[in-house]
């Protein structure tokens, strides 16, 4: 553990050899397609099917009506009645799927989609969350008989609230955006043999909680229900997801008796996929004259779209973090979650911790303006110290450990910050229209959020092979090769000795997935722990066949050994092979050389770290460039600086985009705007900086391998950075802040406003 290994993953995956959910046809399959709502808000008078029945190759048309499937509650702390039917009784949103139509070829299926007709009685849209708070606001879903999903307060003392001398007040608007996996959903349910039972090859991060669902809307027992993630073209957290496409595609399956396919095109995808952020932050800091953090006040409106499922406990999280990596000792944090008429709102690389940290960097940047300071001092100033962890925060995160003035200045350092900041000055002086902008961001997020759980299982096969069974899901982390370390690291066993068994629910019996970067500190974990307990065990069988007391038993190359007596080693297919007797040593229990664990972490673990970014603005045209992004994040103790290295860089390109080109937008009517990749803005590679990274390691206390997540930390800290870049830029020109995205048209806008009213 440790090296930078190549990941095993990857020869597959580049030589086509992979297999995903759209290249799977087995005999007798068919099609779903789904009629969606064109109307962000309105009744269903009727839907019109006659005319798709009888279209060539269609085997059916249903509508909620003829589906009798029981609504599904979609998360936890939500009241029950803002469960969501597999098929909209009410047009909630652009996209919800009001019919499924099955037929014996895509094409067939999508031409009889057309021939549907839904009458609809249109109904006002809420689509502005504070609109859809409003007194006689329409309401979404009737039931709950509110736009208010759930709200959240942490509530600070007035008497806490004081020693500042001035208060800096901001309104930060944290945009939708779009997951945009390059891989959309898509689902393969295949009845069994039996007819009861039912297989699902789907898109999912989370194949249990897919199962556990399917199986509660079949009303039917989880073990008749086998899912599996095959390869998987990106998750992001919108594939965390159990989309009611997934449901109706099992029920038509059982009740067709044919496997049913349906896969998600680009524009349904774009409107249908859940969406991530799109919260509005009102803030106010206080502080004193010479720069210490007294209070913070945050107040949010979360729009959760039209169902809310996680994007309704989302603004919980964002409280956690609310106080970030500073010592703030008094936080007031309210938030709601709203039901508007729009895609529904889902976690999304960070989940609440980049809406927190967007809006603190922000507010903080402005309180170094309004003082006078640079922005990287007043953050050592009020950074919190090594010494002050284990540490519970004002909103009540329970810290484990960190070094955030380390990150700050290897960040500073690595960056150039001085000489930064000389270039910009002599940019300044002579007036050039290349502005030149430097931002400063540090962030701790939280991970393994509540998910503190995984199952872990090792065996060692009569063959002497390695098998390893875990309950997360792999989608392009890496999760084969890090577990393969962990055994290799503690049984000495090669990797191609090694086969990793995931995603699979047959084969993995409970499973929490992949969700929260929690994959390799709690799985990892699960995993380290059975492969330790079958090496205790094979230490007691190696010393009955080397006649050695078990203390003296060492990891040798092939098998165990004796210390100091390397000619003679214990293979492990000898070592399997003993252990499938029913002649045992003491201590050692029948049934193979093997073990299981339920791993479980207690409490979450906080990365962090610093970034730098630098941008260029073509003060003329408003083209905003970033040249340069140097990204220092600490993980804890790192396993393959390999992984953690790929982690950050999709990390900082999500975060990149967030900032300057990423954004998913409605008209006033609910209408969506981006609905295919010409009008939804995603970077390419050439557009985007060469990234600079490094790494601190301050490991945590909580798990035997030292390790937090990193899929979501270049995310958090990136986004901040380039926003402080780009309005550090704009300062000059009076603009003191501009929401992002950061688009041409924005900025120039902009500009051209700043420099007429400076003309006038």
């Amino acid at each position: 553990m440790g090296n930078a290994v190549l990941r095993r993953e990857d020869p597959d995956l580049l030589t086509g050899a992979a297999r995903y959910v759209g290249d799977m046809d087995p005999p007798g399959t068919v099609h779903l397609t789904f009629v969606r709502s064109v109307m962000a808000h309105a009744r269903i008078a009727s839907v019109e099917t006659e005319a798709a029945q009888s279209a060539p190759g269609v085997l059916g048309v249903w509508t909620a009506a003829d589906v009798p499937i029981a609504p599904q509650h979609l998360f936890m702390m939500l009241p029950p009645e803002l469960a969501r039917l597999p098929l909209a009784d009410k047009a909630r949103y652009v996209g919800d799927p009001i019919a499924a139509v099955v037929a014996e070829s895509r094409a067939a299926a999508v031409d009889a989609a057309e021939l549907v007709e839904v009458v609809y009685d249109p109904l006002p849209a809420s689509i502005d969350p504070f609109e859809a708070l409003e007194p006689g606001a329409e309401v979404v879903i009737e039931a709950h008989g509110s736009n208010t999903a759930i709200e959240f307060v942490t509530t600070a003392e007035s008497e806490t609230m004081t020693g500042h001398d001035l208060v800096v007040t901001g309104r930060f608007v944290n945009h939708r955006m779009s997951g945009a996996p390059i891989e959309p959903s898509a689902v393969l349910a295949a009845p069994g043999d039996g007819g009861d039972g039912v297989t699902l090859w789907c898109t999912t991060q989370r194949p249990h909680e897919v199962r556990d669902q399917v199986a509660a809307a079949l009303e039917a027992p989880p073990d008749q229900v086998r899912v599996i993630a095959p390869a998987v073209g990106g998750g992001f957290g919108p594939k965390a997801v159990v989309y009611p496409e997934f449901v109706m595609a099992a029920w038509l399956a059982r009740r067709l008796g044919r496997p049913v396919k349906w896969v998600e095109t680009r524009s349904e995808n774009l409107i249908n996929m859940t969406h991530g952020r799109d919260h509005v932050h009102d803030v106010e800091l206080g502080l004193t004259a010479g720069g210490v953090f007294r209070w913070l006040r945050v107040k949010a409106t979360a729009n959760v779209g039209a169902y809310p499922g996680v994007g309704g406990i989302i603004p919980f999280f964002t409280m956690s973090m609310a106080s970030g990596p500073y010592r703030i000792p008094a936080v007031h944090y309210e938030a709601v979650a709203v039901i508007t008429n729009t895609t529904p709102v889902a976690a999304f690389r960070g989940a609440g911790r980049p809406e927190a940290t967007i809006t603190l960097e922000r507010i903080v940047d402005m309180a170094a303006a309004k003082i006078g300071m640079d922005p990287a001092e007043l953050r050592r100033r009020n950074l919190l110290d090594p010494g002050d962890f284990p540490l519970t925060t004002p909103t009540g995160a329970t810290m484990d450990s960190g070094e955030y003035a380390r990150a700050l200045e290897l960040a500073l350092e690595k960056a150039g910050y001085a000489e930064l900041r000389e270039e910009q000055a002599l940019r300044r002086t002579s007036g050039s229209r290349k502005l030149l902008g430097i931002g400063v961001c540090t962030y701790v997020e939280i991970t393994a959020v509540g998910l503190f759980t995984e199952f872990g299982s090792v065996t060692v096969e009569l063959d002497g092979t390695i098998t390893a069974r875990v309950g997360t899901a792999s989608h392009g982390q890496g999760h084969a090769t890090a577990f393969s370390q962990i055994l290799g690291e503690v049984l000495g066993v090669p990797a191609d000795q090694v086969k990793v068994i995931h995603s699979d629910t047959a084969e993995v019996p409970r499973g929490t997935g992949t969700v929260a970067s929690r994959s390799l500190q709690i799985g990892g974990s699960a995993v380290f722990t059975s492969a330790n307990e079958v090496l205790e065990t094979a230490k007691r069988l190696a010393a009955g066949l080397l006649e050695a007391d078990s203390a003296d038993i060492v990891v040798a190359p092939g098998g165990l050994a004796v210390a100091g007596v390397p000619a003679r080693t214990v293979t492990w297919a000898e070592l399997a092979a003993a252990a499938d007797t029913d002649d045992l040593p003491a201590g050692v229990e029948p049934g193979g050389l093997a073990a299981e664990t339920d791993f479980t972490q207690s409490e979450s673990t906080y990365p962090f770290g610093a970034h730098v970014s630098v941008v260029e603005i073509d003060a003329d045209t408003g083209d905003t460039r970033a040249l340069r992004h140097v990204a220092v994040d600490d993980c804890g103790r790192i396993l393959n600086p390999l992984l953690v290295q790929g982690q950050v860089h999709g990390g900082v390109a999500t975060g990149i985009s967030q900032a300057l080109y990423e954004e998913t937008t409605f008209d006033s009517d609910g209408n969506p705007r981006n609905t295919n990749f010409a009008d939804y803005a995603i970077p390419a590679a050439s557009e985007l900086p060469r990234f600079e990274t490094a790494h601190t390691e301050t490991p945590t206390p909580l798990n035997p391998l030292g390790a937090k997540g990193v899929g979501e930390s270049g995310t958090i800290g990136s986004t901040p950075a380039v926003q402080a870049a780009v309005l550090d830029a704009l300062a000059p020109l009076g603009i003191d802040h501009l929401d992002m995205p950061f688009t041409p048209q924005r900025v120039w806008r902009a500009i051209a406003a700043a420099e007429n009213s400076a003309a006038t």
